[in-house]
């Protein structure tokens, strides 16, 4: 770990020189590109970069509202929209998809997978990309390929032409996610992280709810194209023209952000100083690339992602499979998706609430993990037949807890993630433990299950239990961090013991960051992980 502190604060070397001047050009290379080895908030801050501002807590206020109002809704919209996409194969399943399209064995459940098995070959790329191209812009085109290829699904009418078409429709949408993530890390404070991912990530439910209605509009519709064919053509269209108002509207970062003066963007960086994460840089770097594999916590974040995309990606794409299976017809089936996404909503959103509120995650995520349990536990013993529909449907409905849990151990990972490109190359590892997890949960789900699908809900039970157990372990060792921080910190002649003045609410922060005095997050834009940086805060 020493070894890495001084290779990070030996590379910083080269930033301490060239940013001696007081003050930074507006115009200037450095401020429009944010190239040095260091954080790219450097450039708008100069010298200031190592000496805190205090933001008081009505530009504080200020700041963070426009942040919302610009970022947020176009941040839903396109998580609405990619969960919508992947959501129309199983809405055509209910419409004899597999019967129009002569699907037999396990086609079906590998046209669930597929989409996941590109995102795992392409994350290690994205990660990268991620690192080298500006945000936004990369964002939008990855948008405006994968509603094309939406589009063009409307024309698939086999087996090979559909997992052509969902191949790259993964590939394509495998960015978002761990775009997505950078993004919240990069303009909110930790404190403000918890509740704006759960937002964004509870526009799944929200998909589940509209998409339910849209799905069953759409059915209705005669024409000389199938009801399916209806929705991937209606939605690729609408994707497409969502492309455009995210190049225009959303922003690469922090400090190239035309909707933000200049004196905007220092209060916005200076915002973030706390979170001890910097903003971004455009430099790959090897010494932090070889501590995030070094490093536990990655591999923790790895087994929690993967062992909640096993079910995840098996519910998702027979759920609807599953309700028929009750005894319900086709359209009855959609509606029926309606209120598991409005819990789905309710438990996202509740679950970033109480992790805020109480500066914690592990126990709100072991709270999370309990309804799907029980619910799980019910539909393997809960007789199918006619008399026991609402208990079936009372039982499906208690799973949708689950989707509450992956936006908080997104927002877990990236709060105790430190150093650009650690915090990219963790975020990629994150998503391919999603895609494994999305990968092998349909195949676990297989429609010669039917009605029961025992195979699939024991599978979804054991996962849901290790879970648990992993974010205990988790919470354990992040403690240990802490301790060990805390007697580096003391050793070095500074204050051992630190207020997180990310997690207090705008009121309180300014109060924070003074009781911390000199030692407040001076190298927070320095580039440095959370490992080399012994004023990095764990949190549990």
């Amino acid at each position: 770990m020493s070894s890495a502190m001084n290779d990070e604060k030996a590379e910083m070397g080269h930033v301490e020189q060239t940013m001696s001047n007081s003050t930074v050009d507006p115009k200037s290379e450095a401020y429009n590109n944010g190239r040095s080895w260091g954080d790219a908030a450097q450039a708008i801050l100069g010298a200031n970069a190592h000496a805190p501002v205090i933001v008081s807590p009505e530009d504080n206020a200020r700041i963070l509202r426009k942040t919302d109002i610009w970022l947020l809704p176009v941040m839903l919209g396109i998580y609405f929209l990619q969960q919508l996409d992947k959501s129309t194969l199983s809405y055509a399943s209910v419409f004899n998809l597999a019967k129009d399209t002569g699907l037999v064995g396990y086609q079906y459940s590998a046209l669930g997978s597929i989409v996941y098995a590109a995102q795992l070959i392409w994350q290690p790329v994205s990660s990268f990309m991620l690192v080298r191209l500006p945000v936004g812009r990369w964002l939008a085109f990855n948008i405006l390929a994968w509603g094309i290829t939406l589009s063009c699904m409307t024309a698939a009418n086999n087996f090979k032409t559909l997992i052509t078409a969902r191949f790259f429709l993964g590939l394509f949408e495998a960015t978002v996610a761990p775009t997505f993530v950078t993004i919240t890390a990069m303009w909110w404070r930790r404190r403000e992280q918890t509740q704006r991912t759960s937002l964004w990530y509870s526009a799944n439910g929200m998909t589940t709810v509209v998409g339910s209605i849209l799905s069953f509009g759409l059915g209705h519709i005669h024409s000389h194209l199938r009801p399916y064919q209806i929705i991937f053509l209606f939605t690729g269209i609408l994707t497409v023209a969502f492309s455009a108002v995210v190049y225009l509207v959303l922003p690469d970062s922090p400090t190239t952000a035309r909707f933000l003066s200049h004196e905007e963007k220092i209060l916005v960086v200076e915002r973030l100083r706390a979170n001890n994460t910097g903003t971004e840089t455009k430099v790959w770097k090897w010494t932090q690339a070889r501590e995030c594999f070094l490093d536990p916590k990655t591999w923790f974040w790895f087994a929690m992602i993967f062992l909640i995309s096993i079910p995840s990606g098996g519910i998702s794409t027979f759920g609807p499979l599953i309700v028929q299976s009750f005894g319900f017809n086709q359209l009855n089936t959609i509606l029926l998706q309606m209120p598991f996404g409005a819990v789905q909503m309710l438990a996202t959103l509740g679950a970033g609430f109480a992790a805020t509120h109480f500066k914690l995650k592990f126990p709100v995520l072991f709270a999370l993990i309990l309804p799907p349990i029980a619910g799980a536990a019910a539909l393997l013993h809960i007789p199918r037949g006619a008399t026991h529909k609402g208990a079936l449907l009372g039982a499906y409905y208690i799973i949708s807890f689950y989707p509450g849990i992956p936006p908080l151990i997104y927002t877990w990972s990236s709060q105790n993630t430190a150093g650009h490109t650690k915090k990219t190359l963790t975020t990629g590892i994150l998503f391919v433990g999603q895609s494994a997890g999305n990968i092998l949960g349909p195949f676990l789900y297989t429609t010669d299950q039917a009605p029961l699908y025992r195979k699939g809900l024991t599978s979804s039970l054991g996962c849901f239990a290790a879970l648990g157990c992993t974010f205990l372990l988790t919470a354990f060792y992040l403690t240990v961090l802490n301790r060990s921080h805390a007697t580096r910190r003391t050793t070095m002649g500074k204050t051992g013991v630190l207020v997180d003045a990310s997690l207090e609410t705008t009121k309180d922060a300014a109060a924070a960051q003074q009781a911390n005095g000199a030692d407040f997050a001076v190298n927070a834009f320095d580039d440095l992980t959370d490992k080399a940086n012994e004023d990095f805060i764990y949190v549990l």
